[in-house]
């Protein structure tokens, strides 16, 4: 039987990032291990995935002697559990994990690449973390951008060999559950509850924004774009999120607007996405910088309309006036101008939603990645034991 480890540097990645994928692999006969930092997530995340897990002293910060100590548990722990394959995701872990495997011998080492920190960074420390990334591709075996465009971008920028880059299918780090995001699935009570929730009027227009509330995500953008829009008094905004103010955070002035303003609804996160996409109008992803956004495939699958920015990642998903808006990316007017015709062209845009749908239903079924990335590992597997 096949070992692998599968590493993040929080767990949430794990529940939401690569959700069901341990489960799948375990079914499939492979030893699966689960390895993350501390978190709130783990029991349900176990629960679920039905795997063994670790905890080990992760952290998304810059904390050199931690990092150092991390460093040292996951090379005991590799050279105890001798796995086949040891897949990492998100920079901190993939660095770690990476270099930890290297060292303990471990031949099959994969990084999954679903962002670059750097592009957020200037100054000498984008320097620093650009060396980092190029230091984890060159302890990796292989490395999975989850997007096309992010493949070109680490090649364009001479970051990685390019012997070593592989997209699998179509992009994502894990398709959508076509299951969960169906809006003929719903319960009536997670549906009732959502609506009770946003308490939007009998005419009222509702606009959705789904992630991390940050400042490199555009809501200091979205907030500005709002506020001076035409519709303010006919639309609601629909903060489905928690603020982090520890990294990149966003200014006391938008926290306050966001609080104090009426028709600005924040929700702290929940697992019940598909039921505030059910109730939305449209959904808004101003990002400034993207892998892949599973939010895009998981409106798709909602059908429901989406405004998003004009970034690598969004644009592989998101066609101009086919299957959505797209807007140039912290283009504050661009953007309020996008919400005004969606507010105005509903039938239209629903329409954009209606041929996103079917894109997503035949490309990025979950069941189908899992097999894709299951077929990947048996194939360097089988390559480890032939050399």
């Amino acid at each position: 039987m096949p070992k692998l480890i599968r590493i993040t540097t929080v767990p949430l990645s794990l529940k939401l990032l690569i959700r069901g994928q341990m489960r799948f692999m375990k079914s499939a006969g492979w030893e699966v291990l689960m390895v993350s930092g501390p978190g709130k997530e783990w029991d349900q995340v176990a629960k679920y995935e039905t795997c063994p897990y670790l905890e080990v002293p992760l952290s998304r910060k810059v904390t050199p002697w931690q990092d150092l100590k991390c460093l040292w548990y996951l090379y005991k722990l590799f050279r105890r559990e001798n796995p086949d394959i040891i897949h990492t995701h998100t920079p901190k872990a993939g660095l770690l994990g990476m270099l930890a495997a290297k060292l303990a011998g471990v031949d099959i080492r994969i990084h999954t690449l679903a962002g670059l920190p750097y592009q957020a960074a200037t100054g000498n420390k984008q320097r620093l973390l650009v060396y980092l990334e190029k230091l984890t591709y060159r302890l990796a075996m292989e490395v999975w951008p989850n997007a096309h465009s992010l493949k070109q971008l680490i090649l364009s920028e001479k970051l990685v060999d390019p012997r070593k880059v592989t997209v699998i299918g179509h992009g994502s780090s894990n398709g959508v559950d076509l299951d969960q995001f169906d809006r003929y699935k719903l319960q009536e009570n997670h549906l009732v509850a959502a609506t009770m929730r946003v308490a939007p009027g009998e005419e009222e227009f509702v606009m959705l924004v789904v992630g991390r509330l940050v400042k490199d995500k555009g809501i200091e953008d979205l907030i500005d774009a709002y506020l001076s829009s035409k519709i303010t008094t006919n639309a609601k905004l629909v903060l489905l999120g928690s603020f982090e103010q520890e990294l990149n955070p966003l200014s006391i002035q938008t926290i306050n607007r966001i609080k104090d303003h009426p028709r600005i609804v924040q929700v702290e996160w929940t697992d019940h996405v598909a039921y505030y996409m059910a109730i939305s109008d449209v959904l808004i992803h101003p990002s400034h910088r993207e892998g892949f956004p599973n939010v895009l495939l998981e409106a798709g699958a909602m059908s429901c309309p989406v405004i998003c920015s004009d970034i690598p990642g969004n644009t592989e998903i998101i066609m101009h006036k086919k299957t959505g808006l797209v807007f140039p990316v912290k283009n504050i007017a661009a953007l309020r101008e996008a919400m005004e015709f969606a507010f105005v062209k509903r039938e239209l845009m629903q329409a954009y939603a209606e041929n996103l749908q079917r894109h997503v239903a035949d490309n990025y079924d979950r069941k189908v990645v899992h097999q894709q990335i299951l077929k990947e590992y048996y194939r360097l597997w089988d390559e480890g034991k032939n050399n």
